[in-house]
């Protein structure tokens, strides 16, 4: 097996991790030359992938791949893979048996805090997501004209360890806004990694709701925080009168609550699945630094 991971940040070293807990090859790209010396010293084979060029040498060692992972997000004008190697990825990759494409729940849209799950209508409202529906689509006829398995992970807010409501109390960062009726999932990294490994492992294709089973309001999840560090929480703020950057401002504007039914009924589970049990782990283990 060589597993490589386009964008291989901190969603994609989590499935590095996961892939890397059996004996596969792992391989994985990034921007810039000393994230590259970081992932080679976690075992990765790093490659310099900008979006704009393929090397040699990451032309090499595509031919030995057996297992495709997509993070890098898309651009206007599409998804930056697909736009250099197209109807030529088969034959770039001729070993090539799985693809997994990470998405976002954001290509949902608002749906005014109701449920939704893979058959939902997506109704993507920022222009980042629209992208990302298009380059989902993309995927998944790539991978049907390949003939193999292509997987779509939905992925909801991304936390674990280094990324996490401790470190944004510890920092003093942390705000508790306050918005009417607002719900959001979350997912725990090593769960993005190890969901990714289960679908490949089973050569599982479609699109697939990667969140945990509780969401709820971003304002207890700091509260909760606050509990375990045995800290006084922030100040509430009303998020209307809160000074956000549009694109946070943004996240805001979608409120819904994702299923994951669709993943457990393949026969995944869990191990972060919900944040309080979660938070619990994080904070007890002395992980949630990073």
């Amino acid at each position: 097996m060589h597993v490589m991971i386009f964008g291989c940040g901190y969603s994609g070293t989590a499935i590095a991790k996961a892939f890397s807990a059996g004996s596969a090859r792992i391989s994985g790209t990034t921007r810039s030359a000393d994230k590259a010396e970081l992932l080679r010293s976690q075992g990765i084979d790093a490659f310099i992938f900008d979006g704009e060029i393929i090397s040699d040498a990451l032309l090499g060692a595509m031919e030995s791949v057996t297992h495709l992972v997509q993070s890098i997000a898309p651009r206007e004008v599409g998804d930056p893979l697909i736009n250099l190697a197209g109807g030529q990825l088969g034959k770039m990759m001729p070993a090539l048996q799985w693809i997994g494409y990470l998405s976002t729940v954001g290509v949902y849209g608002d749906h005014k805090g109701e449920w939704v799950s893979e058959e939902t209508v997506c109704v993507p409202v920022s222009g980042r997501s629209k992208e990302r529906l298009e380059a989902e689509d993309a995927w998944l006829a790539l991978g049907k004209d390949l003939g193999i398995p292509a997987a779509v992970l939905r992925l909801a807010g991304i936390y674990g360890p280094g990324r996490n409501a401790f470190v944004n109390l510890n920092r003093g960062t942390a705000r508790r806004l306050i918005k009417k009726d607002q719900v959001f999932n979350r997912i725990r990294v090593e769960d993005i990694g190890a969901s990714a490994r289960y679908l490949s492992d089973r050569c599982l294709g479609g699109i697939y709701n990667v969140t945990d089973d509780l969401p709820g309001p971003p304002q207890d999840v700091i509260v909760e925080a606050a509990r375990l560090m045995d800290v006084e929480p922030p100040a509430e703020q009303p998020f209307e009168t809160a000074e956000l950057t549009p694109m946070a401002r943004s996240f805001y504007g979608e409120n819904k609550r994702v299923s994951n039914a669709k993943l457990k009924a393949a026969g995944y589970t869990f191990s972060f699945p919900n944040y309080p049990m979660s938070l619990a782990q994080l904070w007890q283990s002395g992980r949630w630094r990073g």
